[in-house]
């Protein structure tokens, strides 16, 4: 079964920067992406950014382009989100998760097409 591993969460006041890390195991295929999510408290999970691991394929959605950067290693099975002039409106818990490349297709995410999902960490913007 594959496992996501999300790491890289903290606290940081506006205006800082954060990069998070996804590790992907127990892979059966070199044809997946890897996708980011963020979920506030009383809202629906946000899909954000994805990349696929084959390929240079990637997305990032309207709500952090120009402020966040995904990039992956292949040979570590990781993806990375480098977030940068953080606002407090980006407070979250941040997921990754896995699925088939055509889940990061340059369009806007679905939830319901990423098949493992890691447990989450917490980012907090706040001075």
């Amino acid at each position: 079964q594959v496992q996501v591993v999300e790491s890289g969460g903290g606290s940081v006041q506006p205006g800082g920067s954060l990069r998070l890390s996804c590790a992907a195991s127990a892979l059966t295929s070199d044809y997946y992406a890897i996708g980011w999510f963020r979920q506030a408290p009383g809202q629906e999970r946000e899909g954000i950014s994805c990349i696929r691991m084959s390929d240079p394929t990637s997305y990032v959605s309207h709500s952090v382009k120009g402020r966040f950067l995904i990039s992956r290693d292949r040979s570590k099975n990781t993806a990375y989100l480098d977030m940068n002039s953080l606002k407090p409106g980006d407070t979250a818990v941040y997921y990754c998760a896995t699925g088939s490349r055509f889940a990061c297709s340059g369009k806007s995410l679905r939830t319901s097409d990423w098949g493992s999902w890691g447990q989450g960490t917490q980012v907090t913007v706040s001075s």
